[in-house]
């Protein structure tokens, strides 16, 4: 028995391979950046050979740092709702749709209207969204027929990789329901979903509980990878999920929020239920659900704002440290400025594909650092009343968030969320949550663990513990009764501002 094991995180941006020890700590690791294309306002695409590539480079690159002998399994996570389309010899035929495209958003109310009433809903644990992969499947249906037609499966990035590592189109439960045609209660593809599509089960992996064995790399992968021939490759699957895993979030007690990209809250639960302030997920150790909360603006909000408006270069380590100082002379609630920072539409609890960013309170006493506190305070306004709404849907107590993500680094950012929400934060010793979680289910399938639960309990690892001040807690829970109006207020103004724009686009 070797004393390593890999999580690999194919994620939206990059791929982290990633060696852990039975501790939990990061040995080693490679890393590759995914192209990501953006050909029209609505449409976002990758080419799956950039996914094998930035596969391949990132664990060559690791193969230099370690001992490959020394590696007893490997687990897989990856971007949910991004979907490939592939012929018989798994080659691309379409440009994978990646979970940030809105082209299907009509194909939304059409095909639940097709289903009646709240039907995928029910079966998925999916609130109508454009994020769901059937959505999409149901767009090239009417939009491509001919591609559509042709496609011989229609797969997820854990089992395009698969594939490519064994030969067998495999992935995991929490890889295939974000494909939104799963049946999160019995674990299988949903036959009624499927014949309203008009696709076979034929069409997509086959989909194993986490930790089962669903292949093995093959001479030619190892050649081109770098990893050992023959080496175990375990079912694990989407990467929120997993960020969950990695954090040790098991119990209803603890919620895991991602301050990344986009910021991802969830909590588990062992029971099912579905709602409009979640959606409901297969927790990444296979027992219970996990309920998550997507906002779908964070550190790229912050990141925009900064490169348009702000001087100084934010690779600077000094860049936002300085930033800090000045947010942090400006008293809660940016002098009368608020944010709502749905600039890509909004999921739960709103579900509008039209949903717009909007600030209110401009005056010209406002300055640049008002505008980023004022960001920093919305995004964490909306995540705080998204677990409210939780808490009070099914009477789950949520003691503390674990945070992890870049987002984790800002103490303002932090601070803000333990102060508007009353709750502890701890902040995990990884940013890498992620591939830890995959890692914690390869090292129940190389047995090192008899449980994925135990894996969680043994490699999670430290934290730092941040308490909220309690004099700041009713003025941001005045601000986030304010917050809370300023969407109503504005739905009907940017639906029109999104059609305006399609009618005159060029």
């Amino acid at each position: 028995m070797g004393n390593l094991v890999i999580g690999v995180d194919s994620s939206t941006q990059s791929t982290k391979a990633i060696a852990w020890d039975k501790d939990g700590s990061n040995i080693a690791e490679g890393r590759c950046d995914i192209p990501l294309n953006n050909p029209s306002l609505e449409k976002f695409e990758q080419n799956v050979e950039d996914w094998w590539n930035a596969f391949c480079v990132s664990c060559n690159e690791l193969s230099k740092k370690i001992n490959m002998d020394e590696v007893d399994a490997l687990a897989i996570s990856n971007q949910r709702e991004t979907l490939a389309k592939l012929d018989r010899n798994g080659k691309e035929i379409y440009p994978a749709t990646v979970w940030m495209d809105k082209r299907s958003v009509d194909e939304v109310e059409e095909l639940n209207e097709i289903m009646g009433g709240n039907r995928i809903h029910e079966i998925t644990g999916r609130p109508k969204d454009p994020c769901p992969c059937l959505y999409r499947i149901f767009w090239l249906k009417k939009n491509e027929r001919k591609i559509f037609d042709q496609v011989n499966c229609f797969a997820d990035v854990q089992s395009f990789l698969v594939y490519r590592l064994s030969g067998e189109f495999n992935t995991g439960w929490i890889s295939s329901d974000p494909h939104g045609m799963f049946d999160v209660v019995n674990k299988c593809w949903s036959d009624e979903i499927l014949k309203n599509l008009e696709i076979d089960e034929t069409k997509l992996p086959k989909s194993y509980k986490p930790g089962s064995l669903i292949g093995k790399v093959s001479l030619k992968a190892s050649k081109e990878t770098g990893l050992r021939e023959g080496l175990s490759i375990y079912a694990a699957g989407g990467d929120g999920q997993l960020a969950g895993l990695g954090t040790n979030c098991t119990k209803s007690d603890r919620a895991y929020i991602n301050l990344g990209t986009a910021v991802v809250s969830g909590v588990w639960s062992q029971n099912y239920k579905i709602s409009k302030y979640w959606r409901t997920e297969i927790a990444a150790h296979g027992e219970g659900y996990i309920f998550e909360n997507v906002l779908l603006s964070g550190a790229i909000l912050v990141n925009w704002f900064v490169d348009q408006f702000i001087q100084g270069d934010r690779k600077d380590k000094n860049f936002f440290n300085n930033l800090e100082k000045e947010l942090n002379k400006i008293p809660i609630g940016s002098e009368g400025l608020i944010l709502q920072p749905y600039t890509g539409g909004v999921m739960d609890p709103y579900w509008d594909s039209y949903a717009r960013g909007i600030v209110a309170g401009l005056s010209i006493s406002h300055t640049p650092f008002h505008m980023y506190r004022a960001i920093l305070e919305g995004l964490t306004l909306d995540s705080v009343f998204r677990t409210q709404n939780i808490e009070k849907e099914t009477g789950i107590h949520v003691k503390e968030y674990l945070a992890i993500g870049g987002g984790a680094n800002s103490p303002a950012w932090v601070q803000m969320l333990a102060d508007a929400s009353g709750k502890n934060v701890l902040i995990a010793d990884t940013v890498e949550a992620s591939s830890l979680g995959a890692a914690m289910i390869a090292a129940y399938g190389a047995g090192w663990y008899g449980s994925i639960k135990e894996s969680a309990n043994k490699m999670s690892g430290k934290t730092r513990l941040i308490q909220p001040n309690p004099e700041n807690r009713s003025r941001y829970e005045d601000l986030i009764s304010i917050y809370q109006n300023v969407y109503d207020s504005n739905k009907s103004i940017n639906k029109s501002l999104v059609e305006f724009t399609e009618k005159y686009k060029s």
